[in-house]
């Protein structure tokens, strides 16, 4: 299959095809890819796809010219074989970059020794993580000593955190399947920047973090994810930094997250509850080793106090606001300044007493990197930034925390400035990084002007395997109802697939309403099919359960609408609320789209619009996941027909027969066999 292939150009333009030149190992990359290679044997049910050998030979030739490549490739093409094999042969030291600790352990665990095997390659490799994924001895020793048990649970997953520190060489919690990877007891028994004691520590030698740092320094081959590559270039803590100027190849899976996971970590973020974590530690800090120093109770009483009282000036539970939307006579202002002056009067005291105990030290430290956080969050609208520093400047609150940011306006060009000094080859690749066969949208957030984009085509047959039904008489998605107009569309498909179904929303409220109808519609018609819900259980739980009842419904939000592979007849419907646009109340959105319109851009079809189709795309890929599967992709938003962006938006999703009609898709269910041919829609 072709590839498309454009430069990716400042401006949107559409993607021209482009002869490929041959590399270098293009013969080699046709023998290990085709049908006598070592690739089949290896794998079992593997089998030579041209759109996949194409790949491969782009990214090799990248890497052999150390050269910038945005690849995308579709569904099934099997793009992670695709760099790994070039990778594993002739990366020289690879970072391999992924969206998720999930991923990153798929890749350590499962593909990166298969083609290793495959190849024969001697190659070492070694999965690198956040510190707070590895058991701390000190921590741990602390927590046992102490006894800081909020439950019963805790007080047994203690019990099975202690027995396998005695076992386990990585120390890494994903070993670790009867503890809950969101237990509140691991914040107690893994450390974090700022409370890890560093070569002071006398388990320095035993340390999980140290041990995995070192081996990746040591390996050809290092998988990392998104959070931790960018969290290190932010915060110079995770073992990232010293493996970069080593490294040849950098590869990015899963690269359509990159704008919003680096935006996350170029930014500053202080939230109430570090405040309260730290009051925590001072008070069993300085109880244990300054006892008669202060009275640590009363010390601590108060700057808890004052940061419970910053969020309290919100009464709502999530709020999300620019600095300029905040009321000038608003509670906040005067509050943040009393936490400020409390957090000053902790770190007095700390001045004091921190030459008692390396620990108090550190609280001490940790006391006064929030205070410069604080005292860095204010905007002025008169101070010359300089252009690349543009930053937003808001206000996030949760139900038990307020968080304040500082957010870059873009992060391309910090990004660049990462990428000078050495040259090497990055590759960025996805199922979803174009908008109609144009990337401009994603190399424009990255920085990635005029760099090689190319994509390959899903080898599956789409117009054979699926419909995309968009049904008629929807009423407006912002109308009151909405949801239920919805469900009443849907359920008779539901019932046609026989369950098998994903629901797919945009918010949680339609999550929840979404459940309650199902639920109650489900009893009154005596259907079968098992209900799961996001947030009554985690996400691979739900999904093991969602596989093995094999005529589920499973309804969730944005967590579920990418790296979630349901092969085979257990997913036969997904049905999509509305298009995923972004709310419009985003500050860091709004003053986006303020710059845009400045320079004379549509921050629509610039920026929104785009956003929404790389998500829609992603959440459509749910459906297809293998040449045998076959379903329909029901997408409920009428905009999709009646706006005049509605075309470009189809005409980036899969090329699905299309139809408005119910009848045509309650006819494909009852006929597997049969595939009715469709009017275009």
């Amino acid at each position: 299959m072709p590839a498309r292939v454009s430069a990716a150009a400042p401006a949107p333009a559409a993607s021209s095809a482009v002869p490929h030149v041959p590399g270098r190992h293009d013969a080699e990359i046709e023998r290990l890819f085709g049908a006598g290679g070592p690739l089949g044997p290896a794998v079992g049910s593997y089998r030579p796809r041209r759109s996949q050998t194409e790949m491969a030979k782009a990214v090799a030739q990248a890497i052999a010219e150390q050269q910038t490549l945005i690849a995308e490739a579709g569904t099934g093409t099997g793009k992670t074989f695709a760099y790994l094999v070039p990778a594993l042969l002739w990366g020289g030291k690879t970072i391999v970059s992924t969206g998720t600790k999930n991923l990153q352990d798929q890749l350590f665990l499962r593909d990166i020794p298969t083609v290793r095997a495959a190849l024969q390659a001697p190659v070492s490799v070694a999965l690198l993580k956040g510190r707070s994924n590895y058991v701390c001895h000190y921590h741990l020793e602390r927590t046992l000593q102490n006894g800081r048990m909020t439950s019963r649970d805790d007080v047994g997953h203690l019990r099975e955190i202690s027995r396998f520190l005695k076992m386990t060489s990585s120390g890494d919690k994903a070993e670790l399947a009867r503890v809950p990877e969101n237990a509140m007891i691991w914040n107690l028994v893994t450390s974090t920047r700022e409370n890890c004691m560093g070569a002071e520590c006398q388990y320095y030698q035993d340390c999980f973090v140290m041990k995995a740092r070192k081996e990746a320094q040591q390996a050809d081959v290092v998988v990392v994810n998104h959070h931790l590559f960018f969290a290190d270039v932010a915060l110079k803590d995770t073992g990232v930094a010293e493996l970069l100027p080593s490294a040849n190849t950098i590869i990015f899976d899963e690269a359509h997250q990159l704008p919003d996971t680096a935006t996350l970590f170029f930014g500053d973020t202080f939230s109430t509850s570090q405040v309260l974590e730290l009051c925590r530690d001072v008070l069993a800090e300085g109880l244990a080793h300054a006892r008669d120093g202060a009275d640590w109770g009363k010390t601590v009483t108060v700057v808890e106090k004052a940061a419970r009282d910053l969020r309290l000036t919100f009464p709502q539970d999530i709020v999300r606001l620019s600095l300029p939307q905040i009321a000038p006579s608003s509670d906040f202002f005067p509050a943040l300044q009393t936490l400020k002056d409390e957090l000053d009067g902790l770190i007095a005291v700390l001045d004091t007493q921190a030459i008692r105990a390396e620990t108090l030290e550190q609280c001490r430290v940790r006391g006064v990197e929030l205070a410069q956080q604080l005292a860095a969050w204010k905007y002025d609208p008169k101070a010359k930034v300089d252009k690349g520093e543009e930053a937003v400047f808001w206000v996030e609150a949760y139900t038990m925390s307020l968080q304040l940011h500082k957010t870059p306006l873009s992060i391309a060009p910090i990004f660049n400035g990462q990428r000078e000094g050495v040259p090497r080859s990055w590759i960025f690749t996805s199922a979803t990084l174009a908008v109609k066969n144009d990337f401009s949208h994603f190399a424009n957030q990255m920085g990635l002007t005029n760099e090689l984009s190319m994509s390959w085509p899903s080898p599956f047959n789409y117009e054979q395997q699926g419909i995309l039904y968009v049904p008629q008489g929807l009423p407006d998605p912002n109308s009151i109802g909405y949801t239920d107009a919805v469900l009443d569309k849907a359920l008779p498909v539901i019932e046609a697939a026989g369950g098998k179904t994903f629901v797919l929303c945009t918010t949680l409220r339609a999550v929840k309403r979404a459940a309650e109808r199902l639920r109650d519609e489900f009893a009154k018609r005596h259907l079968p099919f098992p209900l799961f819900v996001q947030g009554d259980k985690g996400r691979t739980e739900l999904l093991d359960q969602f596989r093995k009842a094999g005529n589920g419904v499973l309804i969730g939000s944005q967590s579920f609408w990418e790296g979630v592979d349901v092969r085979g007849d257990a997913l036969s419907l997904v049905i999509i609320d509305k298009l995923p646009f972004a709310p419009p109340d985003d500050p860091v959105l709004a003053a986006r789209i303020e710059v845009m319109e400045k320079q004379g851009m549509n921050g629509f079809m610039h920026h929104t619009l785009p956003e929404a189709i790389i998500n829609l795309k992603q959440g459509a890929g749910r459906l297809i996941r293998d040449e045998g599967d076959r379903g329909v992709l029901m997408l409920c938003d009428p905009r999709v027909i009646s706006k005049p962006y509605g075309r470009r938006i189809w005409q980036s999703l899969p090329s699905f027969k299309r139809t408005r009609e119910q009848d045509d898709v309650l006819a494909f269910f009852r006929d597997k066999d049969a595939q009715p041919a469709l009017p275009e829609a």
